[in-house]
C-alpha cells in the first residue's frame, strides 16, 4: 500500500523542467512547483525581455516572484528519497545522437514527441502536457518532431512564416507581405499546402497509370524478343537443311547466310532489349518518385512541405504506348523462302538470287520509335512547356514571367540558401524532368546565351558542358564564336545563330538536336548518345543585362 502511494505521489513532486524529484522545491503564485535552481535558470534566460511566466500554464507575472522554499513539498520529497523507490526514466526515454531532444529539458534531455509550429519548440511527453491541458495552447499546431523548425522563421524579420507567396513560390511572414511582397498574389500557407496536396495526389495517380502502361509495354517487348529468337532459330535450321543439299556449290553461301542471320538477330534483339531496359529503369525511377511523393504527402509541417514541393519535377506525358507499336512480322521466314528458291535455281543464277537473300535478312526491323520530325509543325507536336526552378538559380539571376525568363543582374537576389543552387556560373535548371520526345525554344537578348540540357546531379560548382553530365550550346553575337561543349570537348558551330534556339530531344533514341529558328529551322548540331538519367533544360545569360526566355508556344 505504501509503495502504491509513493508511486502515485512521485509524479506530483517531480519538476516539469528537469523531470527529476524536486530539489529545494518552491511554489510560484500560479500554484505550480519547481526546483529552485531550475526556475531561476528558466527566468534568467528571460530577463532581457522582463517577462516571467510559468513554464506549464504560461501565466505571466509583472514582477519576478520571490522564491521561498516549500516546506511541505520538501518533507514529502525527503520521504520519497528515504523509501529508496526513486527511479530515473528508462534509458530509451532519453534522447540519443539520432533523436530529436526536448528543448525544455535541462541536464540530460528526453526524447521529443511533438514539435509546436506556434511555439517553435520541441517537447518531450512531460513538457508537452500543458499543450493538452491548458486552453492557452488550444490553437497551437503539434506535428511530429522536426529538426527544421528554424526554417519556419523568416530570416529577414525573425517572424513565423504563415503566408505563401504564389508569385515567388515561397513562404513569407506578415512583414514580408507588407513590404517586398506587397503586390504579390498570396494565400495562407495551409491553404496552399491543401491545394498542393491535391496536385500531389493527381501526380501519384498519373504515375500509377504510367507504371501500369509501361509494364504492359515491357511484357510486349519480351514477347517480341521471344518471337525474334524463335523465328531466327527456325530460319537458321531451315537454311542449314537447304544448303546441305547444295553440298559444294552452295556451302560457302550457306555459311554467309547463317552469319548474317545471326548478326541481324543479335542487332534486333539488342535494340529491343535496350528499349526494354530503359523502360524498366524508368519504371524503377517512377516508383522511386512515387515513394518520394508519398513521403512528402505525409508531411504535417506546411512550411516543410512547401519548401520541398517546388523542387519536385513535374510529370511529363508518356508517349511510350504510342511509340511502341510492334506490328505482326514474319521475321526471318522470308530468308527461308529465298533459300528454298535458290536451291531450285542452281548455280548459274546464284549471283542474282544472293541479293534477294541479303534483302530478306535486313527487312527484319522492329519499329521502336518514330522518325525525327522534318518540319517546325512536326516539332511543335512535341512542344514541352519549360519553367525554371528558383532553387537552382544563381543568386544574380532574376526570374520573371512565371519563372520562364532569366535576367543576369549586378546585384544578388534574395534567394534562400539551397543545396541545389549554382554557385560559380550564372546558371539555372528547369523544374521539369525530360524523359520522352520533346521540343522547346529559347529566345535570348544581349551578348550571348548558353542553352543546355543536363542531368540533375551535375556539380553546382561546374559550368554546363564542362563535364560528362551536360551538353551546352554557346551562342554569341560575335562571328565564329558559336560552339557546343560536352565533357570539356569543344565543337565549333559555323555561321550566325538567330536569337531563337530550338532544342529537340528524343531521350529513348539518344538524340539531342539544336536548331537556329527564324523563318526556317537550321540544324546547328546533332548529338547521338545514350541518356542514362532524366534530363533537365538549362540556360545561362552571357553578361549583365542579358535575358533568356523559354517561349510558350501553346
Amino acid at each position: 500500500m505504501e509503495q502504491r502511494v509513493v508511486r502515485l505521489n512521485r509524479d506530483k513532486v517531480s519538476c516539469s523542467i528537469c523531470l527529476d524529484l524536486l530539489e529545494d522545491p518552491v511554489t510560484i503564485p500560479c500554484g505550480h512547483s519547481y526546483c529552485m535552481n531550475c526556475i531561476k535558470q528558466h527566468w534568467d534566460g528571460k530577463d532581457q525581455r522582463k517577462i516571467y511566466s510559468c513554464p506549464q500554464c504560461r501565466k505571466e507575472f509583472k514582477q519576478k516572484p520571490v522564491l521561498e522554499k516549500n516546506i511541505v513539498l520538501t518533507s514529502l520529497v525527503e520521504g520519497l528519497k528515504k523509501t529508496g523507490l526513486q527511479a530515473a526514466p528508462a534509458d530509451h526515454c532519453y534522447a540519443g545522437p539520432e533523436d530529436m531532444a526536448c528543448d525544455v529539458c535541462t541536464g540530460r534531455k528526453m526524447k521529443a514527441v511533438k514539435s509546436c509550429l506556434v511555439c517553435l519548440i520541441s517537447y518531450c511527453e512531460n513538457h508537452l502536457q500543458p499543450h493538452y491541458e491548458s486552453p492557452a495552447f488550444k490553437k497551437h499546431k503539434l506535428v511530429n518532431p522536426s529538426k527544421n523548425l528554424h526554417q519556419n522563421i523568416c530570416f529577414h524579420h525573425d517572424e513565423v512564416m504563415k503566408i505563401f507567396c504564389r508569385t515567388d513560390q515561397q513562404c513569407i511572414c506578415y512583414l514580408c507581405l507588407m513590404n517586398e511582397h506587397k503586390d504579390h498574389e498570396t494565400v495562407p500557407a495551409e491553404a496552399e499546402m491543401a491545394e498542393k496536396q491535391k496536385e500531389l495526389q493527381e501526380s501519384r495517380q498519373q504515375i500509377h497509370q504510367r507504371i501500369q502502361d509501361q509494364e504492359k509495354d515491357v511484357k510486349l517487348l519480351q514477347q517480341e524478343v521471344e518471337a525474334i529468337n524463335v523465328s531466327a532459330d527456325e530460319a537458321v535450321e531451315d537454311s542449314e537443311k537447304l544448303f546441305t543439299e547444295l553440298i559444294r556449290l552452295l556451302q560457302e553461301r550457306s555459311s554467309d547466310v547463317k552469319q548474317q542471320i545471326r548478326s541481324q538477330q543479335e542487332t534486333e534483339v539488342s535494340r529491343v532489349k535496350d528499349v526494354q531496359e530503359k523502360l524498366e529503369q524508368e519504371i524503377t525511377e517512377l516508383k522511386r518518385k512515387d515513394a518520394e511523393l508519398e513521403q512528402l504527402s505525409h508531411t504535417e509541417d506546411h512550411n516543410q512541405f512547401l519548401l520541398n514541393y517546388p523542387s519536385l519535377p513535374a510529370l511529363s506525358e508518356s508517349t511510350h504506348s504510342s511509340s511502341i507499336n510492334i506490328r505482326p512480322l514474319r521475321h526471318f521466314e522470308d530468308v527461308t523462302a529465298a533459300v528454298s528458291e535458290l536451291r531450285d535455281i542452281m548455280q548459274d543464277i546464284l549471283r542474282e538470287t544472293w541479293t534477294n537473300i541479303e534483302l530478306a535478312i535486313t527487312k527484319v526491323d522492329v519499329p521502336l520509335s518514330e522518325p525525327e520530325p522534318k518540319t517546325r509543325d512536326g516539332f511543335l507536336k512535341y512542344f514541352q512547356e519549360i519553367t525554371l526552378d528558383s532553387n537552382t538559380a544563381h543568386k544574380k539571376l532574376l526570374l520573371s514571367e512565371g519563372n520562364r525568363k532569366a535576367t543576369l543582374k549586378n546585384q544578388q537576389q534574395s534567394y534562400p540558401d539551397h543545396p541545389d543552387r549554382f554557385t560559380n556560373s550564372f546558371q539555372v535548371l528547369s523544374r521539369e524532368s525530360l524523359t520522352e520526345r520533346c521540343y522547346w525554344e529559347v529566345e535570348w537578348r544581349g551578348g550571348g546565351v548558353v542553352v543546355a540540357v543536363s542531368y540533375k546531379d551535375i556539380s553546382r560548382a561546374e559550368a554546363f558542358g564542362s563535364n560528362d553530365k551536360s551538353w551546352s550550346l554557346y551562342c554569341t553575337t560575335e562571328k565564329k564564336r558559336n560552339r557546343l561543349y560536352h565533357n570539356r570537348v569543344k565543337i565549333p558551330i559555323p555561321g550566325p545563330v538567330s536569337s531563337r534556339i530550338g532544342v529537340y530531344l528524343d531521350h529513348r533514341a539518344g538524340i539531342l538536336c539544336f536548331y537556329s529558328v527564324s523563318e526556317t529551322m537550321t540544324l546547328l548540331h546533332r548529338v547521338w548518345t545514350r541518356f542514362t538519367e532524366p534530363l533537365y533544360a538549362g540556360v545561362e545569360p552571357y553578361s549583365h543585362g542579358d535575358t533568356t526566355e523559354f517561349i510558350n508556344l501553346k
